[in-house]
């Protein structure tokens, strides 16, 4: 089963597919006439500070900066560590120039997916907002496409069982064991009993956890990152050159060292920036649609910056990280001439990383860095899986699926997860195909609406 799943990831996430995913990104980034890169400020002045212009009676569940953590509680995960481990071990520092590239692009798309879960958000039965492009595919091109709707939220729904929470809380087991020698049946209960304390209070609590907790620990990494870049500082512009001369040539082999072509740059930069930013899934739509503001504009460009903070930020220190300490290269790296175990795995690398600079507390920051951010990731899912189960059988088991959604948690810190592993990869994969094709059908929706905002010449 696993080996058949492997195959069929393979072809999912393939060549064609990644072109589909940064196409489209492109599409909407010309469409939009560059709005990512002329509006990014004011987008970061609508997610942090007041609003002077809001109307105070605008509709909507949380703030804007709520929707926007809760959204970055989804997104920033073990995917900005091992994730970006992976790409720099396979692709070479290219990778990250790509993994920019994609970021850059894919904050169009996720400006297009939050505004139009704006555009076609509905109340349900509590009073609260329900969006995602399940309305949008099936309110927004029409009822026949109520297949691709259907479609969206039943791969959405299993993959925040899998890689949003099971998946995270085995990473957050092993962990918890490797580096605390704590079982993964205590790490269980404890998840379990915190995930449940926080999920039923709904998503008034989710996004007031997500408000606190995400700032702090993108502080903490970010921070033990910008101090091992300054004791390392002579290797940062060189860490740079390296990035954008392998972004466009090929490593060469060297001893033990197969070397890496321009190809696998590219490849291992896309594929990994997709999964830690999430441009093209749909799920910043899930949660955007819950903003309370009077235009949908508005939380599409805050909706952006959590791209921007993932991928250009975050996604860019763990990169720097394994450049300047040499730690990306099993033969020693560029740089710094570090030698390292050539078995360890992406995660173990970064951890490694961090240690070689801050000794055992930089492996202690990963390691706690892992499990702020598998929790968080875990959850930002349980807002997107609870939207899609809203979906298909309304408020009424709503706690059903609560129930449901601790237990996988529990499972996870127990569980062997290799196939649920391969599963929800092919859940993602199978929930972005009906998302892209609901953005690219309602591109126009997306223009005429940010004309509306800001004038029809003020994009010129």
């Amino acid at each position: 089963m696993l080996a058949i799943l492997e195959n069929i990831n393979d072809l999912l996430w393939g060549t064609p597919t990644l072109i589909l995913l940064v196409g489209t990104g492109f599409f909407l980034t010309i469409i939009l006439k560059g709005l990512q890169f002329k509006k990014l400020l004011y987008a970061f002045k609508l997610a942090f500070f007041k609003d002077k212009d809001e109307d105070p009676e605008a509709e909507g569940d949380v703030s804007n900066f709520k929707a926007l953590m809760t959204s970055l509680a989804g997104m920033i995960g073990n995917g900005n560590i091992a994730g970006v481990a992976t790409a720099v071990t396979l692709g070479g520092p290219g990778a990250i120039f790509w993994m920019w590239v994609v970021g850059l692009l894919g904050m169009a798309t996720k400006y297009a997916e939050a505004l139009l879960a704006m555009k076609y958000r509905v109340k349900n039965a509590d009073g609260e907002y329900s969006s995602g492009p399940m309305y949008y595919i099936e309110r927004g091109i029409g009822p026949k496409w109520k297949p691709l709707a259907v479609a969206f939220a039943a791969f959405a729904a299993f993959a925040a069982l899998g890689i949003g929470n099971s998946v995270q809380s085995n990473t957050i087991a092993d962990v918890m064991d490797n580096s605390f020698n704590i079982s993964g049946v205590v790490t269980g209960i404890i998840l379990a009993i915190l995930t449940s304390l926080i999920i039923f209070g709904g998503l008034q609590r989710i996004s007031a956890v997500a408000g606190v907790f995400v700032p702090v620990m993108a502080i903490l990494y970010i921070g033990a990152s910008l101090v091992i870049l300054a004791i390392n500082y002579d290797n940062i512009i060189p860490a740079f050159s390296l990035i954008f001369e392998y972004a466009f040539n090929p490593i060469s082999a060297v001893g033990g060292f197969s070397g890496i072509v321009v190809s696998e740059a590219i490849r291992n930069g896309v594929s990994k920036g997709i999964f830690s930013n999430e441009a093209g899934l749909g799920t910043v739509a899930l949660i955007a649609g819950n903003a309370k503001t009077s235009h949908p504009v508005k939380q599409a460009l805050v909706a952006m910056t959590g791209t921007f903070i993932v991928t250009i930020i975050v996604c860019t220190m763990t990169g720097l990280v394994l450049i300047v300490t040499g730690f990306w290269d099993t033969t020693g790296g560029l740089l710094s001439g570090v030698t390292h175990d050539a078995s360890l795995e992406a995660g173990a690398l970064t951890s490694s990383a961090f240690g070689a600079s801050l000794g055992s507390i930089g492996e202690y920051i990963v390691s706690v860095s892992v499990v702020f951010f598998g929790f968080s990731t875990i959850l930002g899912w349980y807002v997107y899986g609870v939207k899609c189960f809203e979906y298909f059988f309304g408020l009424k088991f709503i706690g059903l699926y609560r129930f449901i959604y601790v237990g996988a948690t529990f499972i996870g810190t127990v569980a062997s997860l290799n196939t649920v592993w391969a599963f929800a990869d092919m859940a993602n994969a199978l929930m972005m195909i009906p998302n892209l094709i609901g953005l690219l059908f309602l591109y126009k929706v997306v223009k005429s609406e940010t004309e509306d905002y800001f004038g029809k010449f003020r994009l010129n």
